[in-house]
C-alpha cells in the first residue's frame, strides 16, 4: 500500500515502476480513502502501541493506493524494494532508502507474511484479484 504521504509526494507510478521492473506481477490496484474501521483493523496488531493513534490518524488523512502483487517469493522480494521501516537508515536503492527521511512517514506498507498477506488482501480487496497471464514471465523466470 503507498501511504498518504507517498501519494500526496507524487510517488505512486515510482514505487509501481520499481516493483514492474523487478518482474512482480500486478494482481490488485485501488485507490481509496481508508475508514477509521478499516485502518483499525489492519494496524490491530499495533493497537496496544504508544504510536497507533497518530498511525491510525495518519494512514486515514487521505488517500492510498492498495496494491497486490504476485510472482516467486513476492513478500520477501517486495521487503527488500521497500527497505528498512527507518527512511535514513534505509540501504540505498530501496525505496524507503531513496525517498524517506522518517519513521512514521515511510511512504508505504507490506505485508511481511503470507499469513499478514492473506489477511490484509482480503481486507482492501474483498471483491478478489485479477488472475491474468503476464507475457514476460518466461523472461523473467528461468
Amino acid at each position: 500500500m503507498v501511504k498518504p504521504d507517498g501519494v500526496q509526494r507524487g510517488l505512486i507510478g515510482e514505487i509501481i515502476g520499481r516493483f514492474e521492473r523487478k518482474g512482480l506481477k500486478l494482481v490488485g490496484l485501488k485507490s481509496v480513502v481508508p475508514s477509521k474501521e478499516t485502518a483499525e483493523t489492519h494496524y490491530a496488531v499495533h493497537s496496544e502501541r504508544p504510536f497507533y493513534p497518530g498511525l491510525i490518524k495518519f494512514v486515514t488523512s487521505g488517500p492510498v493506493v492498495c496494491m497486490a502483487w504476485s510472482g516467486k517469493d513476492a513478500i520477501s522480494v517486495a521487503r527488500t524494494l521497500i527497505g528498512a521501516t527507518n527512511g535514513r537508515e534505509a540501504a540505498p536503492g530501496t525505496i524507503r532508502g531513496d525517498f524517506g527521511m522518517d519513521m512514521g512517514y515511510n511512504m508505504i506498507h507490506g505485508s511481511d507474511a503470507t499469513e499478514t498477506a492473506e489477511f490484509e488482501l482480503g481486507l482492501w480487496f474483498p471483491e478478489g484479484l485479477m488472475d491474468w497471464e503476464q507475457t514476460i514471465t518466461s523472461w523473467v523466470y528461468e
